[in-house]
């Protein structure tokens, strides 16, 4: 796996950062999706394959997620991996609880650090925007966790397609001598291309990295979905209305169609392909790669071995436009 820069922070990064949001989280039939014992193999299958870029949340889990990482950081050396944690959503049942007020990111950023075992964190985001709270306090704050050692960097989750927000906030930063967002976590895949436009154009205009989660549109680019027969039993389509209406649309299955034929192409599998795709994207760090099997979690590393031709790039960037096809470029392509 190669290493690539973390947008303009100076820091290296592994390839394909290791999302962690299904660690210790509880399925709606109450069952754990992953177990502690699973995040540990996980890990390890993470760790063999050349992996050290490790991202989480303080409500994954419900802690639980950080805590676990925590452990397994223990038995190794915490300055080979890079760490990025996320903080906004409720941790406590009280009116302070949430948001991005002074008082809840303190209280979350030391119980991030003490559930990790780690005196800092490489990278912090805001996991949303807090419209509560002024942009210059919240910005305040989190300069001040830079200031004090326990944060390398500041990025910004989910703001897409809202660029203007992370504009104004480094605005403020810039005005007052604030730590800026240098990373930014949008919904980006072969068919979600909402953040194409303004938001990649602002990210490239001020030198922000991208690093996507969803890379495999919640499972529609594992080409496990057919045409034909949508709405299998054992798959979340079944179940899952929103995901069904979202997912499961002509214009989609034109793109995976075009997807399949280029993994053809290649010899490797849907899921590879569309990893590969971001992973040669010039204005991407690397995509989130998730799994709840070691075998799965295996397979997506497997796009680092994966190089898609000009050609093969460009027919995956043309498969689906996005919303502003029509005035903006497709997407850059670069070597790695």
């Amino acid at each position: 796996m190669d290493w690539v820069s973390l947008g303009r922070t100076g820091t290296m990064v592994t390839e394909l950062p290791f999302g962690t949001w299904r660690f210790g989280r509880e399925t709606d039939e109450g069952s754990v999706e992953i177990d502690e014992a699973r995040a540990y193999d996980l890990l390890d299958t993470y760790e063999a394959h050349g992996g050290r870029f490790i991202d989480t949340a303080d409500m994954y889990g419900d802690g639980k997620s950080e805590a676990w990482i925590g452990n397994w950081l223990a038995e190794r050396d915490r300055e080979d991996f890079v760490v990025a944690s996320k903080i906004y959503w409720p941790t406590r049942d009280d009116p302070n609880g949430r948001g991005l007020s002074r008082k809840h990111l303190r209280r979350q950023i030391d119980a991030i650090l003490d559930r990790l075992g780690t005196d800092y964190l490489d990278l912090l985001y805001i996991h949303r925007w807090d419209d509560w709270t002024p942009a210059r306090e919240f910005m305040r704050t989190l300069d001040g966790f830079v200031e004090s050692g326990r944060v390398n960097h500041l990025g910004s989750s989910t703001l897409w397609p809202n660029a203007w927000k992370v504009v104004r906030a480094n605005a403020i930063a810039d005005e007052y001598g604030y730590e800026p967002f240098t990373v930014v976590q949008p919904r980006y895949n072969l068919v979600d291309r909402e953040i194409e436009g303004p938001f990649l154009e602002m990210c490239e205009t001020y030198d922000i990295g991208v690093v996507p989660w969803s890379p495999l549109g919640e499972g529609f680019l594992t080409g496990k979905y057919d045409r034909a027969d949508a709405s299998t039993v054992d798959s979340r389509a079944a179940e899952d209305g929103r995901f069904a209406s979202k997912y499961l649309t002509d214009q989609n299955f034109d793109a995976l169609d075009v997807l399949l034929d280029v993994a053809d192409d290649v010899g490797a599998t849907p899921a590879q392909v569309a990893l590969a795709w971001l992973r040669q994207h010039d204005r991407i760090v690397g995509p989130i790669v998730g799994a709840r099997t070691v075998e799965q979690l295996e397979e997506n590393l497997g796009a680092a071995d994966v190089s898609l031709s000009a050609d093969q790039f460009d027919r995956l960037a043309a498969a689906k436009p996005g919303p502003f096809a029509d005035i903006a470029d497709a997407p850059a392509r670069g070597e790695r």
